[in-house]
């Protein structure tokens, strides 16, 4: 994929990790699924997003969720993805751990012609989602290639 300001250069792997982290900051921010920031973003936007990646990752990363809220006009919710069985799960995963639990599936399952914002909005709108957020259960903690996998196939 292009970046958008600076056509002679590629958005990196490592652009799509920064916005599926934030993706995941802000989600825990607002208590909201990823989905839902995910889709009330638009794709032009999103390509601003991933362009502007390897700025924005310098920037305070609380002033990014918040320009994020602000400018995507995005609205608090009552999903508590920290809501969880301490039996069960003794440690939440970090915003940036589960930044890269979403980066690995959005590029393991990358299919030719399909731009890293196609592929990040087509995951994150997958059922296969609420199983990886149920931190419940160890799906966010399995090997990359076992939530592709998983991904493929339509579930665990």
């Amino acid at each position: 994929m292009r970046n958008k300001y600076f056509p002679d250069e590629e958005v990196s792997e490592d652009d799509l990790y920064f916005i599926c982290y934030m993706i995941e900051r802000v989600s825990r921010h607002l208590h909201q699924r990823n989905s839902y920031v995910v889709n009330s973003i638009s794709k032009d936007k999103w390509i601003h997003l991933i362009s502007c990646a390897q700025v924005l990752h310098s920037e305070n990363p609380l002033k990014v969720e918040n320009d994020w809220i602000e400018e995507n006009n995005l609205v608090s919710g009552d999903f508590f993805i920290e809501d969880v069985d301490r039996e069960l799960c003794a440690e939440i995963p970090t915003a940036i751990q589960m930044g890269k639990v979403y980066s690995r599936l959005v590029l393991s399952t990358l299919s030719s012609g399909e731009d890293f914002i196609d592929a990040l909005v087509r995951v994150y709108n997958n059922p296969i989602c609420s199983i990886i957020d149920n931190y419940n259960c160890s799906a966010y903690y399995e090997p990359s290639y076992v939530i592709e996998r998983a991904y493929l196939n339509g579930g665990f």
